[in-house]
């Protein structure tokens, strides 16, 4: 979000994700089976992670794409680290039979750039907002375009402010 209006803040505790990402697997777990999983780094790795164990998925790849420069403004598109031959081998034409994931889907700009990669391929997400929301397949909690979500990684502990403090 590069924009200076208020946000919305979305704090996300270590306990409330893994519950997400535990739903998140229970929904995923009819769509299957999967061959293998493409998690898109740095995002996705928690939540593939989750994923991947309550799955029972073996074969676990990554995708590093950077467009977050700093933690306010996306930027352009970096694939750092393409998807290995290996995988794309393991899998059927596309993709087919993967399962990729990620923890937010914003303005999808990042699951563009992974569906040209993979554009048979199961795309899930813990989090969605609304613009990048038809990109992807599954995902748990939609999120208002407006908000910030606040990852456990991210934070650390200290006093919120009430929002009727004026402070989202």
């Amino acid at each position: 979000m590069s924009d200076d209006r208020q946000k919305k803040a979305f704090p996300v505790s270590w306990d409330q994700f893994h519950r997400d990402a535990r739903a998140l697997a229970w929904r995923l777990a009819g769509a299957g089976p999967f061959t293998g999983l493409v998690c898109i780094t740095r995002g996705g790795l928690v939540p593939a992670a989750i994923v991947a164990r309550e799955l029972g998925i073996r074969l676990i790849e990554s995708v590093c794409i950077a467009s977050y420069h700093d933690y306010n403004n996306q930027g352009e598109m970096q694939v750092i680290k393409p998807i290995a031959d290996a995988v794309f081998a393991a899998a059927g034409e596309g993709g087919q039979g993967l399962l990729v994931i990620d923890d937010l889907v914003d303005t999808g700009s990042t699951a563009r750039v992974v569906r040209e990669m993979l554009p048979k391929a199961h795309f899930a997400t813990v989090y969605a907002k609304p613009l990048g929301r038809p990109l992807i397949d599954t995902f748990i909690t939609e999120v208002s375009q407006d908000t910030w979500i606040y990852f456990p990684w991210d934070m650390g502990l200290s006093f919120q402010p009430p929002i009727r403090d004026g402070v989202a």
